[in-house]
């Protein structure tokens, strides 16, 4: 079978616009040349885009290669490059010979006089350099082109004959020697670099003697010539050579190029050719340079990638780059910036901490006082890197947890839960910075307005509070930020007062009707608001927002927050019982407390509240309450309360810590896997490995799929698809293969009948986001004969694809004859894979997703955990939840799942189960995703799985 033709391009196309291959004959056979040139230029792009438009080669030869149109002539040349010049067997397609030898030909043989018309032509032999028939009585206007005097002749000339060489050494025998005196006398750069690579493909060590005659002159080449000169450096040095020490110095030398692209390939080559630590940071240097100075977003990442790789293999040389590193933050793009933060993260160690972390401040200053976009995802950035590293380097944790703080009152919820996060980390571990970071959490209880962070805040002073004075001024600032109790209370006489002003307001006015305009109320309907109205109303809400910050959060309907701040007051009490001597101040304490959450539960049920209380939480605030008035009956509650819970978020941290120390011993020891009938290099005694160096040719073998793990003969027959019946006139079945991006079909096609099917096409049609690359051609089947035919189809999301189709041929008096195939589903698990992200991440993603699907759990399974396991199975996803939190033998469970799709796609699920008295599992499963496809597709997933699941035995 030919070999697929390389992709050029993709070029816009006009769908909407597109006309039929009827209407472009036509216009190539009776229109003008401005007609032709845009028709010409439609077939163009048609063909790059995957419609190559075979029909029409005829036309184009009949109508325009006669033309004298300069700028038909050049789009003309555009076309003899991009067209399909084989036909299914390898062959030269018969119009080609046209082409080739027909007059008006332009081939070089008829030395045309225009260079560009010259130049082009040669650049079209390039692509017909399989048939030495064709070639072979060109070579001598090919050998005559390379003394043109135009250098875009001689250089398309260079590569013609390196091509025709390539495939056919014979009809060039002399190859090496003529390239050596062509680049002897040659002058320009261009041509000088054909005639390098074409040398070096040729005669490696004739291109290196040619190098010995310039090594002073390769800083002053041109860009690329340096570009080639790298490459043969890379080339020469995978064998045993003499020159190395030359090439070292030579790239050295380029690393102060003026090209970017000669700086990155002069230090990836460094690399490869010595170990030595002074290269190795010269390399790495040119490439934090690169990363700073580059304005491609893409060239950051690629260079950064590098960057990353070389420091995984000399971890302590580049340490003394963090610095420079740290001045890529200034690019405006978080992807970058996140690259490098991960890179500076791994490469800070004690000696440096202290001036990472100064750094990172300044950049958090100047996320305040500058207005610039992306400023709160990059502050978020920078609390999420500073936590890493307090926690990582107890010495600077002081330094920085008071500046973090001053960010709990953040507008952006998603920093101020970030500095929770960190604080609420930092004062279990460092126990001599809890009475220091808790005396400020209070004093900053006023300033914050997020009910996320009072619980986060709240949690902490609850749980660390432990001096006597420390907790009386605990409570002494709850009752600021709670304002007035008992609440509703407080809410009447204030809803009394207002009520008496706005009548002493309407009596002292003469006009009580005021001014009206329209409002349309909840039913649709129109009514009139006056400007008393719209006044009363702004006055209730200037009056919210001038209430305490934590009464307006309860108003609100945030009673999660008033639990949780009844349990705080709970733990606050309980320790002052403890330490306090004064029975009476203690009484007044607990008494205070209890009326506090008395009030909330009393607040929740009246109509000052924008929603009622929730069950859960008036009971929770009702469980704290009895455990306060039982204060010293029963000893086991207080445990659970002041020692129980911290032990339970000691426990999470340490089961953090233990996966974070498996994911970096996991890193750090990499097994080279060698299997026994692996080949043995004896000049090194052991197999060389990507860790020692760059291996470009392993690269490129992984860019071309040559990498890919190739699966066993059963797996393959598992992806074979009937498509027609083995009574119907042509039997069809396809193999289905994924590849990267693609959907690749193999189609095997058989004539059951004692006919020819002339005219045969297999038509596809695809739904969801797929896209069919090839358009159908047009077969000639033998009777009982077989034809393989092969279709690529275009994945661009993760959704549940069908491809379906038809087959069409010409039957008896030219009847159409037609048969359906059956739908090919496409599977959504070959583009998922299992990720994981944070606690925080997680949360935020689930909030900001739109799109969700709830399944129902439908099993005959018994055991939760099992369940688990399988619907991770058949979805592709990790479990998020910590093993210690779904530890126990308990009959509900409850976890958090991730994926993340070949598209950057984001997959969430949450599964929420239990186990009834007759031991059947019952709950369901929520998917969010940002796209309908996936979590439909998903939420099918587990459809179909629950049906396959078996009873135990």
């Amino acid at each position: 079978m030919p070999t697929e033709g390389p992709c050029y391009t993709v070029v816009f196309e006009d769908n909407t616009e597109t006309p039929s291959t009827q209407e472009l004959r036509s216009a190539l056979e009776k229109g003008s040349d401005d007609d032709k040139l845009e028709t010409l230029r439609k077939i163009i792009v048609s063909t790059v885009n995957g419609n190559p438009q075979p029909t029409l080669l005829m036309p184009i030869i009949q109508y325009i290669m006669p033309s004298k149109n300069k700028q038909l002539k050049k789009l003309l040349h555009f076309y003899w490059e991009v067209c399909p010049k084989y036909d299914e067997n390898g062959k030269l397609k018969q119009e080609m010979i046209l082409v080739v030898y027909v007059p008006p030909s332009d081939l070089p043989h008829s030395q045309h006089p225009n260079e560009y018309i010259r130049g082009a032509t040669l650049r079209f032999l390039q692509k017909i350099s399989r048939d030495a028939e064709l070639l072979e009585p060109l070579i001598p206007t090919l050998r005559a082109n390379l003394e043109h005097r135009h250098s875009y002749v001689r250089r398309a000339a260079v590569f013609a004959l390196h091509t025709v060489h390539r495939e056919h050494p014979s009809l060039v025998p002399d190859a090496a020697e003529l390239m050596q005196t062509f680049l002897a006398a040659e002058s320009d750069a261009s041509c000088k670099r054909n005639a390098l690579v074409f040398l070096a493909n040729v005669t490696l060590p004739r291109a290196v003697e040619w190098l010995r005659g310039v090594w002073d002159g390769i800083v002053s080449m041109d860009e690329g010539l340096q570009m080639i000169v790298v490459e043969v450096a890379r080339m020469d040095c995978a064998h045993d050579t003499t020159h190395r020490p030359k090439y070292i110095r030579v790239m050295f030398e380029l690393l102060g190029a003026t090209s970017h692209a000669v700086k990155y390939e002069a230090a990836t080559t460094l690399t490869t050719l010595t170990q030595n630590a002074a290269a190795v940071k010269a390399a790495a240097s040119c490439l934090v340079t690169l990363a700073i100075k580059e304005s491609d977003n893409n060239v950051k990442l690629i260079v950064l990638d590098r960057l990353d790789t070389l420091r995984e293999r000399h971890r302590r040389i580049l340490d003394g780059l963090i610095m420079d590193v740290l001045q890529v933050l200034s690019s405006a793009d978080m992807e970058v910036r996140r690259k490098a933060m991960s890179i500076v993260l791994s490469m800070t160690s004690g000696r440096n901490a202290e001036d990472v972390v100064l750094f990172l401040k300044k950049q958090l200053l100047r996320t305040q006082e500058q207005d610039f976009d992306k400023a709160s995802e990059y502050r978020q950035l920078l609390i999420q890197s500073i936590h890493v590293l307090a926690i990582r380097f107890s010495e600077v944790a002081a330094s920085v947890v008071h500046a973090l703080m001053d960010f709990l009152g953040d507008s952006n919820n998603p920093s101020a839960l970030d500095v929770v996060a960190f604080v609420r980390e930092v004062v279990e571990k460092f126990p001599a910075l809890r009475l220091a970071i808790t005396e400020k959490l209070t004093n900053t209880l006023m300033n914050m307005r997020s009910g996320k962070v009072f619980r986060g805040v709240l949690w902490i002073l609850g749980e660390y509070v432990e001096e006597l004075d420390a907790i009386e001024m605990v409570l002494g600032e709850i009752r600021k930020i709670i304002g007035e109790i008992p609440i509703l209370a407080a809410e009447l006489r204030e809803e009394e007062g207002s009520s008496l002003g706005e009548e002493q307001h309407d009596e002292g006015n003469v006009s009580g009707t005021g001014t009206g305009r329209p409002r349309v109320l909840a039913d649709g309907t129109y009514a009139t608001e006056t400007a008393y109205s719209v006044s009363s109303t702004r006055n209730t809400e200037s009056s919210k927002t001038t209430k305490p910050p934590l009464r307006a959060l309860i108003l609100g309907g945030d009673f999660f927050t008033g639990a949780v701040l009844a349990v705080a007051l709970t733990k606050l009490v309980l320790r002052h019982d403890k330490l306090t001597s004064d029975r009476a101040k203690a009484n007044s304490v607990r008494a205070e407390a209890m009326l506090t959450m008395t009030s909330i539960i009393r607040v929740g049920q009246s109509k000052f509240v924008t929603a009622p209380i929730d069950e859960d939480s008036n009971e929770r605030i009702l469980g704290c309450i009895q455990s306060l008035s039982e204060l010293n009956d029963r000893q086991e509650v207080n445990e659970i309360f002041l020692k129980d819970s911290r032990a339970a978020y000691a426990q999470m941290l340490g089961a953090q810590e233990k996966r974070a120390a498996e994911k970096k011993a996991a890193e750090t020891v990499k097994e080279n896997v060698i299997q026994v009938d692996d080949l043995l290099t004896f000049r090194q005694f052991s197999k060389k490995s990507v860790d020692d160096a760059v291996d470009y040719v392993e690269d490129l073998g992984k860019a071309t799929g040559a990498g890919e793990v190739r699966e066993d003969f059963i797996s393959n027959l598992s992806r074979i698809s009937q498509l027609t019946g083995f009574s119907d006139p042509v039997y069809a079945e396809a193999y289905v293969k994924m590849h990267g991006f693609d959907i690749l079909l193999d189609v095997l096609l058989v004539n059951q009948t004692s006919n020819t099917l002339q005219n045969l096409c297999l038509d596809f049609a695809t739904l969801g986001d797929l896209k069919l690359v090839e358009r159908p051609t047009v077969y000639t089947i033998a009777p009982h004969g077989f034809q393989s035919i092969k279709a690529t189809i275009k994945v661009s999301s993760t959704e549940t694809g069908v491809i379906f189709g038809s087959i069409l041929w010409d039957g008896p008096n030219l009847t159409e004859c037609c048969v359906i195939l059956n739908d090919i589903h496409i599977d959504i698990m070959d583009y998922i894979k299992p990720a994981y992200c944070s606690e925080t991440q997680f949360r935020s993603m689930w909030t900001e997703f739109e799109w969700e699907n709830r399944v129902n759990v439908s099993t005959k399974m018994t055991d939760t955990r099992e369940y688990l396991k399988h619907v991770m199975k058949s979805t592709n996803m990790s479990c998020l939840t910590p093993e210690g939190a779904m530890s126990g033998d308990c009959d509900f469970l409850s976890a958090n799942m991730y994926a993340r799709s070949l598209f950057g796609e984001d997959a969430l699920a949450n599964l929420s189960i239990e186990k009834t008295e007759t031991d059947a599992i019952v709950g369901h499963v929520r998917i969010r995703s940002k796209t309908q496809g996936i979590a439909l597709s998903l939420g099918d997933r587990i459809t179909m799985s629950q049906r396959d699941t078996k009873p135990p035995l």
